[in-house]
């Protein structure tokens, strides 16, 4: 008899959803195609670390794990991933009020060029 190898011993369902339907999320990871994504070939990647999506759905896998379908609007297609492989997307004020292009927290923190404050402080 084979040996069933689970990813985890634990069973995610007996808590509440990690993400809810309409939050905007990023993948934390690369996601290949294990032959499920139609028109692609399998092990294609059909999601880049950084991608931004909304969560429109939540299923559940093997009564273990919850899916979330995450609408990934720049690819223009929707991928199923588990709660490990997603984090939340955080905006700071400015670009939410300023920029409709997606930055994630962290390459703010990494950016070399002046912001506007500091190019008026400088002449």
């Amino acid at each position: 008899m084979t040996n069933i190898s689970r990813d985890s011993d634990v069973v995610e369902l007996v808590n509440p959803p990690k993400f809810n339907y309409g939050e905007k999320v990023y993948s934390k990871k690369y996601v290949r195609n294990d032959g499920t994504f139609p028109g692609r070939e399998v092990g294609d990647i059909i999601v880049n670390k950084g991608d931004v999506g909304y969560v429109t759905s939540i299923g559940t896998f093997l009564q273990q794990f919850y899916i979330y379908g995450v609408d990934f609007y720049e690819l223009g297609y929707r991928v199923g991933m588990r709660g490990k492989e997603l984090e939340w997307f955080e905006e700071t004020v400015e670009e939410q009020t300023h920029n409709d292009e997606p930055v994630h927290s962290n390459e703010l923190s990494n950016s070399n060029e002046p912001t506007q404050s500091e190019e008026q402080n400088h002449g």
